[in-house]
């Protein structure tokens, strides 16, 4: 057996038919398995690791990783993903270490990676987390983790189904897979170092990769970054710095007037876009009405900010070329015909050089942040300054100018379209597939959010990438079609989904819903005190239910002012109906939170008994406003703790705890509670669920059992709408349960 081993992991996950999320990556590591084991000579062994438990907090990747006897054997990760259905599995999280990501782009026959994937993942904006974090963070892991992003509206869905997935996908995969485990399993070397060492030395270690068009990957290491982006960033001030002393004052004038009109642009397409995402709510049905037609983006988001980016960019040449005209005013010699054609050629030529200034500052802040998808602003930056100075520049103020060369713009522009274009488009159609969950705690949101995100990032697109185009718009005589065709394009747009001919949603393109019998002892349902039975239906898509309400005609009332706190998460905007809801459970399956023991000597010391009946899978929450610490434990003899005592952090003051587990999980716990010294109303009298107190611990308990009513709402429900599942949403039977301060 070999000394080292790699692994390559994925989820097994049941969630309606998973075909994306994860059933391809199964098959195709079975696939790969049956490949493998035909080849010999291998130096290295392969672990094909299949575990669940991801959605439930990583559990299964961190019990592999802390309790197997073969974790500390490995030294490679790779990682298989789904947040979509169909498309390239690509590689959005790659390191620290660069040794894999160097070996998958020279052996893989179809390399798909992004680094601007990873560094939107680093950074928070993407709120999710994938098993590949347990193998770098827990097991100091470096490796790979691909994932599917295609058609992510269906993402952890029942639209999650083979119809959708491409035969292609798998293809693409299997094949870059089989290339890269088959060239690693023959290395003699793989590094040994502990990932958690890599990152101190990320500054310079780091990888910066991209493909170009599927076909061919970059990698090269920061430091590399750091010399060639510091090389271009010199030259660039330089040639600034010496046309400008050529130039004088009215070059220094005349650039701060063109960066003006860039500045004029970007301020008007935002403005405008964003306009649109306000008004979207106003006049469709839905507030994402693009959902299920992502082509819609086009003319009501793209058109928006085109049309705003030639205002402002017309009002900041207009003045380029009032203060243009004055410096041509004391050039006696020219008539003023010639002056007139002048002072256009000049202002095109500092529009388009202003681009370049554009691209030119966001390097810098790239390379001195050193993020790794910076090199867009160089690909965007070199390529039209080199076609530039190449086709238009002149050594001499003194030479007039003349209009910018249509070559000029086609060099300087193929290379930023062939490298970037890809990316633009893959994470636009992104972004609006994740709108249909955007709204977490439904209800929490505005209902414009969504839209003003995907509206700012097409409009930032719009500008970053039209910034020299728009340049030649001015002379070409075109910007009246283009104005005239813009708005077209809009206003059709906006009466397609006004008029509802274009639905929001399909059946494959659907609204992700959950229906979800709730029996809640909280007493916050009504202000009851007694135990209420009722079906909730919210959805994480943004917008009202009122149609979808009036396909189930269940008895259904919505609006905000019954809040339900699933623990995990809190639905201020749903629907409910208490009618018929008695049937299929009972009083036995009710939680419950009884205090064992109040101590209050030195210290306050609480023992609860927390007994989820008999469910296996359940959220408490605990007060970190009034406990100091506590401890968690299975009520077995002789067991581990499951929290022990020291380290708690909490979101909002609460420290949740997720429990997922097999039939033979235990369901009666011991928690041991440390009170907060001192703590303003520890002692006072509140009553379970009333105003706006809350509580010590709150427990959701799940049971995945469909009663009559959920079942009957289930065949009601509409076919523009899916079923939504995520670690932290409740099966169709939940029960709610909590305990006060004043216990």
């Amino acid at each position: 057996m070999c000394k080292w081993r790699f692994f390559i992991r994925t989820t097994v996950q049941i969630v309606w038919e998973g075909a994306g999320d994860c059933s391809s990556c199964v098959a195709v590591m079975l696939e790969l398995a049956r490949g493998i084991s035909q080849w010999a000579g291998f130096r290295q062994a392969i672990i094909f690791l299949f575990n669940t438990g991801e959605e439930d907090g990583l559990n299964g990747a961190h019990s592999f990783i802390t309790q197997h006897p073969w974790n500390e054997t490995i030294r490679v990760a790779i990682d298989l993903e789904a947040m979509g259905i169909g498309g390239k599995s690509g590689i959005f999280q790659a390191g620290p270490h660069p040794w894999a990501i160097e070996n998958f782009a020279y052996v893989a026959k179809y390399p798909s990676g992004q680094i601007i994937a990873q560094d939107l993942f680093s950074s928070g904006a993407i709120k999710s987390s994938t098993d590949f974090q347990i193998y770098k963070e827990v097991a100091g892991l470096s490796g790979l983790d691909f994932a599917y992003s295609d058609n992510t509206a269906v993402y952890h869905t029942k639209n999650d189904k083979l119809e959708l997935l491409k035969s292609g996908s798998l293809q693409h995969l299997g094949e870059n897979m089989l290339s890269f485990l088959i060239h690693i399993a023959a290395s003699s070397h793989i590094p040994q170092g502990n990932a958690l060492d890599e990152e101190e030395n990320a500054g310079q270690n780091a990888a910066t990769f991209f493909d170009i068009l599927g076909t061919y990957m970059i990698v090269y290491h920061q430091r590399f970054a750091n010399m060639l982006h510091n090389s271009v960033i010199m030259q660039s001030l330089l040639i600034w710095v010496t046309s400008l002393l050529m130039g004088g004052y009215p070059a220094m004038v005349s650039l701060v007037l063109s960066c003006l009109s860039v500045l004029l642009m970007w301020i008007f397409a935002l403005g405008f876009s964003v306009l649109v995402a306000f008004i979207l709510p106003l006049v469709s049905s839905s507030p994402v009405p693009y959902i299920a037609s992502p082509w819609l983006v086009i003319g009501l988001f793209a058109a928006p900010a085109l049309l705003g980016a030639l205002t402002g960019q017309h009002l900041g040449n207009h003045f380029l070329q009032i203060y243009l005209s004055n410096v041509y005013s004391k050039r006696k010699l020219l008539s003023p015909a010639i002056q007139a054609d002048l002072i256009k050629f000049e202002a095109e030529r500092w529009l388009y050089k202003a681009g370049s200034v554009q691209w030119l500052i966001l390097l810098i802040i790239g390379t001195y942040y050193k993020i790794g998808s910076s090199y867009l602003a160089l690909v965007w930056l070199v390529p039209p300054s080199f076609a530039y100075g190449l086709l238009e520049a002149t050594l001499s103020p003194a030479r007039l100018p003349k209009p910018l060369k249509l070559a000029t713009l086609l060099m300087g522009l193929a290379v930023p379209i062939l490298i970037s274009a890809g990316i633009f488009i893959q994470l636009a159609g992104t972004m609006i597939g994740t709108a249909v969950r955007f709204d977490r705690n439904p209800g929490s949101t505005p209902e414009w959010l969504g839209n003003v995100i995907v509206a700012v990032f097409i409009a930032v697109v719009t500008c970053l990438t039209l910034v020299y185009l728009l340049s030649y718009v001015h002379l070409s005589g075109a910007k009246r079609s283009i104005l005239i065709s813009t708005c077209l394009l809009f206003g059709l747009s906006l009466a397609v989904i006004a008029s509802g001919i274009v639905p929001p949603f399909t059946e494959d393109a659907a609204r992700a819903v959950n229906v979800v019998h709730v029996v809640d002892t909280t007493g916050r349902f009504e202000g009851k005190e007694d135990t209420s039975s009722y079906i909730s239906l919210f959805s994480v898509t943004p917008g009202k239910l009122n149609k979808e309400v009036e396909h189930i005609k269940e008895g259904f009332k919505c609006g905000r002012d019954k809040v339900i706190d699933f623990v995990t998460f809190s639905v201020k905007y749903g629907c409910w109906t208490n009618d018929d809801t008695e049937g299929r459970w009972s009083e036995a399956e009710i939680p419950t939170l009884r205090v064992d023991s109040d101590t209050k000597k030195s210290e306050r010391i609480t023992q609860v008994s927390v007994d989820t009946k008999g469910s296996i899978r359940w959220a408490l929450a605990i007060n970190l406003e009034q406990i100091e610490d506590f401890k968690f434990k299975a009520s077995l003899p002789n067991v581990e703790e499951l929290v022990p005592l020291g380290g708690k952090s909490s979101v909002d003051g609460w420290h949740i705890i997720q429990f997922s587990g097999g039939k033979s999980a235990p369901t009666i716990f011991d928690l041991t509670l440390l009170w907060k010294k001192n703590v303003t109303g520890s002692g006072d009298k509140v009553e379970v669920g009333r105003g706006d107190e809350r509580p010590l611990l709150k427990l959701r308990t799940d049971v995945d059992r469909l009663t009559s009513k959920t079942e009957r709402i289930l065949k009601k429900l509409p076919p523009w709408c899916s079923l939504f599942g995520k670690s932290t949403s409740p099966h169709t039977l939940a029960f709610l349960t909590s305990l006060p301060v004043n216990v």
